[in-house]
């Protein structure tokens, strides 16, 4: 499994352990709720799913109303399906958010495993939290050295574009310290009010904004119907 289709299949889990979804919702989600996940082709989704379902993860459901039963036919549209989180997918999920490796860590793996945070213990925030800020103090230095070597040798633009992603990262060093110390010191995050989450993400090389539940989300695709 490669790192991009084990984010997307983390992803699926958590947002069906808050409720069943068919396709087109988990699409938006996926597209509204995790940055990460804003230019994902939706042709890797299915395959996703179907990969859940055969693993004992998932299952899927008849998604029409009783009252609908005779209209999808009618209508020439195929039941929606609906995926709905197993028993052993529940367990499956909760051991991946226990989950605490170098990989946590990554770009995208780290904008993922935020966002189900408040489903994630406290002692393993902490060490994702920590894990992070480590593996960004490291680049930070890198670019550092890499900036103090080449200076001399670059135009004015791409000096400012590589002061531009220090202080990216700077700016992400100092938002995890403040989660660090929150999480010390016992306090939980509440949602984007409390200027958390809501401010920073970790989605592309350099950090810019991590969106809220309800932005604006990209083009919709055409609705999907059975897989």
């Amino acid at each position: 499994m490669s790192r991009r289709s084990g984010i997307l299949e983390f992803a699926v889990l958590g947002l069906l352990r808050e409720s069943p979804m068919h396709g087109y919702e988990l699409r938006k989600r996926l597209n509204t709720s995790l940055g990460v996940f804003r230019a994902f082709s939706y042709g890797t989704l299915y395959p996703c799913l179907k990969t859940l379902v055969a693993n004992g993860w998932l299952i899927e459901e008849s998604g029409n109303a009783p009252e609908d039963a005779l209209a999808a036919p009618l209508a020439g549209r195929r039941a929606k399906i609906v995926y709905r989180l197993t028993a052993e997918g529940k367990e499956h999920f909760e051991e991946l958010l226990s989950q605490t490796g170098p990989d946590a860590y990554e770009d995208e793996h780290f904008a993922a495993r935020f966002a189900f945070f408040g489903q994630t213990s406290r002692d393993v925030r902490m060490r994702v939290l920590e894990g992070r800020r480590s593996r960004l103090e490291e680049r930070l230095e890198k670019m550092r050295v890499s900036f103090a070597r080449t200076r001399e040798r670059l135009d004015d633009y791409t000096l400012e574009l590589q002061r531009h992603g220090m202080e990216s990262v700077e700016r992400e060093v100092r938002w995890l310290n403040e989660l660090i110390e929150s999480e010390r010191a016992g306090r939980d995050l509440k949602g984007p009010a409390s200027g958390g989450p809501s401010r920073h993400d970790t989605t592309s090389g350099a950090p810019g904004v991590l969106p809220r539940l309800g932005d604006t989300p990209g083009p919709d695709t055409p609705d999907d119907t059975a897989t």
